[in-house]
């Protein structure tokens, strides 16, 4: 018997059981008791393996539960104090421990102080420039400390920071920084090259306008590097700084507000060039905060954060350990797996985060007497496969891992703190009707939505694939802000789903619930598929690549590679003529892509027909 005629059939008993007893609560009291009990017995019987499943599942339930209602009591009680925003937030943890280290990166130490005073001359400098509440500024540089501190000074007087992904050149970079509608750059010296190429290339007039004032700020670099480079008129940020107030912005800081528009963060989602997802103060503290208190990290925790902090799980998750949290972040620029765990060991670092790729390459490194000998007792992250999973939480003893699932433009967040291989997460049986999240039917080919005969979306069984929604609703925390670009927004909304007028945020990616209501990801929908913990497009890549083979037809897509994470690219071009020049076309590839982005292989046929067939 389906669940809906188990319902259907207990509905009939519990009238019934209820209609008699109203007839015998006159006559007979313990009859009453006696019906009453049939009836419970009854119910037992129709829900016994749900039941079961509700009990087995109670204790992961119940502290789930526990930690979420601790940190949404927390954040409704600095909202009541009015810290509604990270700079308000941030200031409560400086003055609770101002000589508390919080970040680490290479040989640098800066202490929590020093982050609240850097980001004030921030904020004080580009206020006397001129920027005001609600204008953007597009930031493309390296991860550090100063990343964080530049971005934190920035919202501080209300200014959004458009997160720009560092491994971007030519067009890509371009489109970047153009749909961010930002008044001014900041870049560090590793970007000039990237930035001065699209600087003497770009005929947009939007863009030139731009980079011919003085709006380009550059930090750690000498004044000598610019002379012969396109970007000659760029203003050393770091001599502009050195005779700023580190006092805060006192009057700027109390008007800001939980709904102001904090970063850009740029995801392909799926579709697409890169998209600036919109992330509003509020968004990103219940993001950060839910991911710390259900993960269980602590302000005496010290993170180990090898992620970009241009995305959502470094750049938001990662480093608010410390601006909300208290806790201690190492950050480090690139990752390296032969450095993970030596270098866990040397900032005596008790949580790691991590992306499935970066666990691949960290079991492919030869062993170490570091595998084991650190203080890491939980892993944060996305994406680690269950081919890999035992293997490595074996080889490095790793103690709990967290693995999540979210979207960073998206309402649609779930984790596993349990340890249960292969699953992104679970929703507590209790807790079902309340969370915003669910799997509908959606047709194979079209990727479109299945409606029944009301016209309204079906939820999937245990054990159906389905498309992960997440219901939008007016309260924060389940609210969608969307893109900057509002037609994109409206594309990742499917609206009239369970009931006339509703609305849903589509993730685009395929998943599928077990009887016990965890989650496992199966696949993505749309043009995007995932390499190296990066979402690549297939538009974007085929679009640079026609314009290398001179506007050859050819398409992108990716493909699965045995014992590794996501899928690969590959690139079919048409080359009827013959005259395909493989030189120019890699030489291209490697100027106009990141390195990510990068198909690995590559099909030559003759006729458009053979690319579908």
């Amino acid at each position: 018997m389906n669940k809906d005629n188990q319902q259907s059939v207990s509905f009939v008993w519990l009238t019934a059981a209820i209609a008699v007893a109203v007839m015998l609560i006159i006559l007979n009291y313990y009859a009453l008791y006696i019906v009453l009990l049939l009836g419970a017995v009854c119910l037992i019987i129709i829900y016994w393996n749900f039941l079961v499943r509700v009990w087995r599942t109670l204790p992961r339930d119940a502290i789930l539960i526990k930690n979420y209602s601790i940190y949404f009591i927390k954040i409704r009680i600095w909202n009541f104090l009015g810290c509604d925003t990270y700079a308000k937030i941030f200031k409560r943890n400086v003055d609770k421990h101002p000589n508390k280290i919080a970040f680490k990166h290479e040989s640098s130490t800066w202490r929590f102080i020093e982050v609240e005073q850097f980001s004030n001359q921030i904020a004080n400098y580009f206020k006397e420039q001129g920027l005001k509440r609600g204008e953007i500024v597009a930031l493309y540089m390296e991860s550090c400390p100063e990343y964080v501190c530049i971005w934190l000074g920035l919202s501080k007087i209300g200014v959004t920071v458009a997160l720009i992904n560092n491994n971007l050149r030519a067009e890509a970079l371009a489109h970047s920084i153009k749909v961010s509608n930002c008044s001014a750059v900041i870049i560090g010296k590793e970007q000039i090259d990237a930035l001065a190429e699209i600087i003497s290339t770009t005929t947009d007039d939007k863009l030139n306008d731009l980079f011919t004032k003085s709006n380009v700020y550059i930090k750690n670099y000498n004044d000598t590097a610019l002379i012969n480079t396109p970007i000659s008129n760029a203003i050393n940020l770091d001599n502009e700084l050195k005779e700023v107030s580190k006092s805060a912005p006192e009057t700027d800081i109390s008007e800001g507000s939980s709904k102001d528009q904090m970063l850009y963060i740029y995801t392909s989602g799926t579709t697409g060039m890169p998209k600036a997802a919109i992330m509003t103060q509020s968004r990103a503290i219940y993001m950060a905060m839910g991911a710390k208190h259900i993960a269980g990290i602590s302000e005496h925790d010290v993170v180990y954060t090898p992620l970009p902090l241009y995305h959502t799980a470094g750049g938001i998750l990662g480093v608010s350990s410390v601006l909300l949290g208290g806790s201690t972040c190492v950050i480090r620029s690139k990752f390296s797996a032969s450095n993970y765990w030596s270098d866990c060991l040397k900032y005596e670092c008790t949580v790691a985060q991590y992306i499935g790729e970066m666990c691949r390459y960290c079991l492919a490194s030869p062993p170490s007497e570091a595998d084991k000998t650190h203080q890491i007792r939980l892993i944060m992250g996305n994406g680690l496969r269950p081919q890999i999973w035992t293997d490595f939480v074996t080889r490095f003893n790793i103690k709990q891992v967290a693995e999540f699932y979210g979207a960073t433009e998206g309402n649609a967040n779930m984790m596993n703190t349990t340890n249960k291989v292969g699953a992104v997460g679970f929703i507590p049986f209790i807790g079902e009707p309340f969370y915003p999240v669910t799997l509908i039917r959606v047709d194979p080919d079209t990727n479109e939505p299945i409606r029944g005969k009301n016209n309204l979306c079906i939820k999937c069984k245990v054990g159906e694939p389905g498309l992960l929604v997440g219901k939008i609703r007016k309260t924060t925390e389940n609210s969608f802000s969307g893109y900057v670009e509002k037609s994109a927004s409206e594309k990742k909304i499917i609206k009239d789903v369970f009931s006339k007028g509703d609305k849903v945020f589509n993730s685009g990616d395929v998943l599928i619930r077990d009887e016990y209501n965890f989650y496992y990801f199966k696949d993505r929908t749309g043009d995007t598929f995932r390499w190296k913990g990066e979402n690549v497009s297939t538009s974007e890549v085929e679009a640079a690549i026609s314009n290398i083979v001179k506007l050859k037809d050819c398409i992108v897509y990716g493909v699965e590679i045995p014992h590794t994470e996501g899928k690969a690219g590959m690139v079919a071009i048409v080359d009827e003529s013959n005259d395909l020049d493989l030189d120019k076309l890699s030489a291209g590839i490697n100027k106009s892509l990141p390195a990510y982005a990068r198909p690995l292989f590559l099909r030559i046929v003759k006729t458009p027909v053979s690319l579908t067939g």
